[in-house]
């Protein structure tokens, strides 16, 4: 079962498996600053582990969230805007990955079909 935890360890996700295939960037506003590469899990199957110190920010339309750890600041993970049912992990957290080798996908998000 991968394993995701921010740098420090205060929080920590699993999830039953890991499609790396789904992995994806975002050009959005908040997603082009954080740099990361996420990878789709569905909500229904994140688990939070440990998250005493997750803190939530949201932006604009404040349908997505977007968590982060309040002690080390890494951002984990985020429930998306496109599809609420679906979270983005940040494999950069997920324990035994190699980022340098994850191919992903650019995901239009400067325009949203929910900005229009």
């Amino acid at each position: 079962m991968p394993i995701a935890t921010c740098h420090c360890g205060a929080v920590r996700l699993s999830f039953p498996h890991l499609d790396l295939s789904s992995a994806i960037r975002c050009d959005c506003s908040l997603c082009r600053r954080r740099g990361a590469i996420m990878v789709t899990v569905p909500v229904a199957e994140l688990t939070v582990e440990k998250g005493d110190t997750l803190r939530l920010y949201q932006f604009h339309t404040m349908t997505a969230k977007h968590y982060f750890c309040g002690v080390c600041g890494i951002y984990t993970h985020h429930q998306r805007r496109s599809d609420p049912r679906e979270c983005g992990v940040n494999v950069a957290c997920v324990d035994g990955i190699d980022i340098r080798a994850v191919d992903w996908e650019w995901v239009d998000g400067v325009n949203h079909d929910s900005d229009r």
